[in-house]
């Protein structure tokens, strides 16, 4: 998943964690997360908690919007310019 201006990028592995890069910044957060239905409840590795839901093809994590990688809102230049 990763924001319209591939500055979030975040991969839900089937192990039940999660790497989450910010920029240039890898694994910026990393944790576990469960799916029930269209839900995801996100614990990183610090304990923080936070919860997304997907609708229509789009994650919707906290204040975060999220697009499947290679969907066309998905800008292409400048991903990972901001830090």
């Amino acid at each position: 998943w990763v924001t319209a201006d591939g500055f979030i990028r975040q991969e839900l592995l089937p192990n039940g964690r999660y790497d989450e890069a910010r920029g240039r910044r890898r694994s910026a957060y990393t944790g576990r997360y469960t799916v029930s239905g269209n839900h995801i409840d996100y614990v990183d590795d610090t304990g923080f908690t936070a919860t997304g839901d997907v609708r229509d093809g789009v994650l919707f994590h906290e204040h975060l919007v999220l697009y499947r990688e290679g969907d066309q809102r998905v800008r292409r230049e400048g991903t990972g310019s901001r830090g």
